[in-house]
């Protein structure tokens, strides 16, 4: 998706690509809700993991458990 907000035809066009019966009163919400999701999507991209270690690198059982909150 582009910059550019997704419009409920839009909306509407790839519901039927994907295969899904999309009713016409459901093309604005199912747009909104593409747009807001896109738009939190973008600020996680913004986001600096660097200094993150990847998932796989976790290791649950070496957690050390703290009760100070």
């Amino acid at each position: 998706m582009s910059a550019v907000e997704l419009t409920p035809p839009e909306a509407a066009r790839w519901a039927a690509r994907a295969g899904l019966v999309l009713p016409a009163e459901r093309h604005a919400a199912v747009a909104a809700v593409a747009n807001h999701i896109h738009s939190v999507v973008s600020v996680l991209r913004e986001l600096d993991f660097a200094d993150v270690p990847p998932a796989a690198a976790y290791r649950a059982a070496e957690e050390k458990h703290d009760a100070a909150v």
